[in-house]
């Protein structure tokens, strides 16, 4: 059964750091590149962060460059998002995404929401 389940959101203030796990389960997982999502309310599911299968390549969008990093450990079956200087405007569900030509998963997602 494949399973992508995240971890780490909650509430945090402007300016705050968060720690995002998505911990991967029931296939390859070193296979697959992996992605994070966001989709803040009334708006579109949008790619935050990308890392290939073995962690060489990493890619971001315009927003969170130099705030976010993506990383993973094969070894572990877990991708992180780690996200600093956080801004109101990261308030959103982050969904953890797992992707190769034929095959795609989705975790059900984890709330972040910053706020004062």
């Amino acid at each position: 059964q494949v399973q992508l389940v995240e971890s780490g959101g909650g509430l945090v203030q402007p300016g705050g750091s968060l720690r995002l796990s998505c911990v991967a389960s029931g296939f390859t997982f070193s296979n697959f590149a992996m992605n994070w999502y966001r989709q803040a309310p009334g708006k579109e599911r949008d790619l935050v962060a990308a890392i290939t299968s073995a962690g060489r390549i990493t890619n971001y969008a315009d927003s969170v460059k130099g705030r976010f990093t993506i990383s993973r450990d094969n070894a572990k079956n877990t991708v992180y998002l780690q996200m600093n200087s956080l801004k109101r405007e990261d308030t959103a569900v982050y969904y953890c995404n797992a992707r190769t030509i034929k095959y795609e998963y989705w975790g059900q997602g984890t709330q972040v929401t910053v706020s004062s």
